[in-house]
């Protein structure tokens, strides 16, 4: 394949097998380091490479995206898992969800404060429950009750940064005080070798959001939905207005109802339908065909592709 651009904000790549994202907003180069920068992109390969090593093996889709986005977990530049932000009462207060497109089963957790890497717990959900979506401690409970869900202390996800994002929106008395905090998430879709799908979103939130607060990332439809038979998508945004547009199964219902090809989709529902209800984010989207698409309308979504020959790119930044 060679070379990928997707340094357009409504780029779509060919032959893709794995798509991520680690947050959409105001993101514009003067307000990052060249060294921020650099981790940035550095925690988006390591992301790509990983779930591209599962790929070359066989994995099915489903564990494509939950050892991506464990990566970006693990990663305190993003805000999920350990560089999670801090609600009101300055607690990291995590929500994941997870969704497998060959037979629509999904898993997703809300509330959750010990849990290392959230979205394990959600494919957990999926795989071994009856349920959906649990909350809170009823979530933790059954946290405890398995061995490949690592509790940690509050202190684990604990950053300075964090914490001084915190302190400054206490001051100012607002929710955020930018896009780049608000809109914070880590997200990852998959298709495995047999073009099964699979979507995976995890976060932390808004910084200083009310506790018990429930954005899209876990409600599935709203930032998580994969199905086979359209696309597979996570979504990065200010959730309330995810929430009401139902952005992700949005966009898998044109697809399967207009006959949209999931650039097309993707981009009337990021462009024209969510901008028509005042929201901002973005989403990543890809078909069982290896077409994906990329599109946000905020500054920038820090992103990233690797297509089947193992090419990757990754972006930051918007281009006109």
């Amino acid at each position: 394949m060679g070379i990928i651009d997707i340094s357009r904000n409504n780029a779509t790549v060919a032959d893709a097998v794995l798509v991520i994202h680690g947050g959409a907003g105001t993101i514009l180069e003067e307000n990052l380091t060249s060294e921020r920068e650099a981790l940035c992109h550095s925690g988006l390969r390591a992301a790509l490479e990983r779930g591209y090593g599962l790929w070359q093996a066989g994995a099915d889709a489903l564990s494509i995206v939950e050892a991506t986005v464990r990566v970006l977990e693990d990663d305190p530049i993003f805000n999920a898992g350990r560089g999670a932000v801090l609600n009101d009462q300055g607690v990291a207060e995590l929500d994941a969800s997870i969704m497998r497109g060959v037979d629509r089963m999904a898993g997703a957790i809300t509330g959750v404060t010990t849990i290392k890497n959230p979205i394990t717990l959600a494919r957990a959900v999926l795989e071994k429950t009856p349920f959906v979506f649990l909350s809170g401690v009823g979530a933790e409970e059954l946290a405890a009750t398995l061995e490949e869900i690592e509790i940690v202390g509050q202190d684990y996800f604990f950053t300075d940064e964090r914490w001084k994002q915190l302190q400054a929106q206490r001051v100012s008395n607002s929710v955020s005080l930018s896009e780049d905090n608000k809109f914070g998430t880590v997200g990852a879709v998959a298709r495995c070798k047999g073009n099964h799908l699979a979507a995976a979103t995890s976060t932390g939130g808004m910084t200083n959001k009310r506790h018990g607060r429930i954005g899209d990332s876990p409600v599935i439809g709203a930032g998580t939905w994969a199905e086979d038979a359209t696309c597979a998508v996570s979504a990065t945004g200010h959730g309330e207005f995810f929430l009401r547009a139902a952005v992700a199964h949005e966009i898998a219902a044109r697809m399967r109802h207009a006959k949209e090809g999931v650039a097309v989709a993707a981009n009337t529902v990021i462009h024209e339908e969510l901008v028509a209800m005042g929201g901002s984010g973005g989403v990543i989207a890809l078909a069982a065909n290896g077409e994906a698409a990329l599109p946000f309308n905020t500054a920038g979504m820090y992103r990233g592709v690797i297509a089947a020959d193992g090419t990757i790119a990754t972006a930051i930044y918007g281009k006109p």
